[in-house]
This record gives structure tokens, C-alpha cells and sequence, in this order.
């Protein structure tokens, strides 16, 4: 027996119209000097934690110029863009982001080194923090940067891969930005020493 409301829906029907509603594309505005573009947002995404925000950007709002290619990391939106130097490639990939705020640092920085296959020490106050960790990880399924890491110049700091793919989307990082294997090995090949990055 189906329960009607005072207007007549039954709660079945109620039931489903919200979940459909819930369900639904929500249009987000963008807008860039006169120009407003609607973009559709899937609200879904933003009540996962494991899953980023994604929007597309264009690069002059953050950089002067492409010089040597720039990468930016959105940590609120949990996102990594990156632009080619002649500007004809844009790519946008999920990222791992900080666990607080403290472990977080925002501002521009740059590529200083790329190393395929990294081996990782953590810092010391990760070993204050956590101190049954070990002092020195070889590269392989176990280390944490992944199969490829971009050394940034801010001490400790990095853009890398993670073998734990449930940390992307998520505030799971000690400090550094993570990409999936395959996202890195493809930023990695993309980018060189000198590539602009802005975290913000």
C-alpha cells in the first residue's frame, strides 16, 4: 500500500524524484574576462573523498608565459594541471594532497630533478611523527613515491607516483603532491628540469 503525502506524491515516488535530483548534473559557472562558460558538475563528486573536483583551466590567470611548461596544483580541488611549453597540450589528473593544513605549502616553485624508479627517506619530522616507519625505502612495490618522482626546489618536497592507488582524491600526503603510476610516468615524460610549478 503505497503512503500519499498532502499533495498527493506517494512516498515512493518522493523516494525517487530526490534521488534523481541528488543524482543530477549541477551547472557551475567559470568565468575568464568577459566570457562566462557553463560547465556541468557532477554534485556526486563532491561528497566522495576519494575523488577530485575536476574543472578544466587555462594556464594566464597563473603564469606569465610557458616557458619550459607549467604545472599547477589546485589542493583544494585535489587536481594537477599541466600545459606544454607551445601550449598545445593541457593535461588534468587526480592528485593526492597534504593530510592538514600544516604539511602543506602553497607557492611557486620548480623542477630541480626527475628520477625513474626513486628511493625515498623520510624526512625527519616524519620520524618524529611516525616513528616505526623505516629510515630508508629502495625503489619497488614498497616505496612510497611510486615509479617516478619530480624533485621540486622546496626541500622535501615532491610530485610523485603511489603504489597505493586508494590515496588519490584524498588528503593522504605527509607534504607532496601523488599521481597514479601511470599519470606520472606520463607527467614525467612531459615535463623537464625548469617546468614552472604553483601550488595554491
Amino acid at each position: 500500500m503505497a503512503i500519499k503525502s498532502s499533495n498527493g506524491m506517494s512516498r515512493r515516488a518522493f523516494m525517487a524524484a530526490t534521488a534523481a535530483a541528488v543524482g543530477s548534473p549541477a551547472f557551475a559557472q567559470s568565468v575568464t574576462g568577459d566570457e562566462t562558460v557553463e560547465m556541468e558538475r557532477d554534485v556526486t563528486t563532491s561528497v566522495r573523498r576519494n575523488i577530485s573536483s575536476f574543472r578544466t583551466l587555462d594556464w594566464k590567470p597563473y603564469f606569465s608565459n610557458l616557458k619550459n611548461g607549467a604545472i599547477l596544483v589546485d589542493i583544494d580541488s585535489r587536481a594537477l594541471h599541466y600545459w606544454s611549453e607551445d601550449g598545445n597540450t593541457y593535461k588534468l589528473y587526480p592528485s593526492s594532497v597534504p593530510l592538514t593544513e600544516d604539511l602543506t605549502r602553497r607557492g611557486r616553485t620548480r623542477v630541480i630533478r626527475k628520477v625513474e624508479g626513486p628511493d625515498w627517506r623520510p624526512t625527519p619530522s616524519m620520524l618524529k611523527r611516525n616513528p616505526d616507519w623505516p629510515p630508508y625505502v629502495p625503489p619497488g612495490p614498497d616505496n612510497p613515491l611510486g615509479t617516478h618522482a619530480l624533485y621540486l626546489s622546496w626541500t622535501y618536497y615532491r610530485i610523485h607516483g603511489t603504489h597505493d592507488t586508494r590515496k588519490i582524491g584524498r588528503r593522504s600526503s605527509n607534504g607532496c603532491i601523488g599521481l597514479y603510476n601511470e599519470h606520472i610516468s606520463e607527467l614525467f615524460a612531459m615535463t623537464k628540469v625548469g617546468t614552472q610549478v604553483l601550488l595554491i
